[in-house]
């Protein structure tokens, strides 16, 4: 995936392509409003960065091995409760 920035420098990329050099302040001024046109939709976007992503994952895995572990014990404890 395409970091905001990759993103925007591909679009005015290919922008700069089809555009000739002599609608180049057309260009630039379009350029600017699409930067900030992408920025707004970024911005809305709740995204967060892949290490953010990877440590909550980290914390979920152990959180369900903490509870898969308390629920085998649990199933212990009634157990010797019913034999008793």
């Amino acid at each position: 995936m395409l970091s905001p920035q990759e993103l925007f420098s591909v679009i005015q990329e290919q922008v700069s392509q089809v555009l000739p050099e002599a609608t180049r302040s057309a260009q630039e001024e379009m350029s600017g409003n699409l930067k900030l046109a992408i920025a707004g939709v970024l911005n809305k976007l709740d995204l967060v960065s892949r290490d953010e992503f990877d440590a909550q994952q980290a914390v979920l895995i152990r959180t369900r091995e903490k509870l898969e572990q308390l629920e085998k014990d649990f199933a212990e404890l009634e157990q010797r409760i019913a034999f008793n």
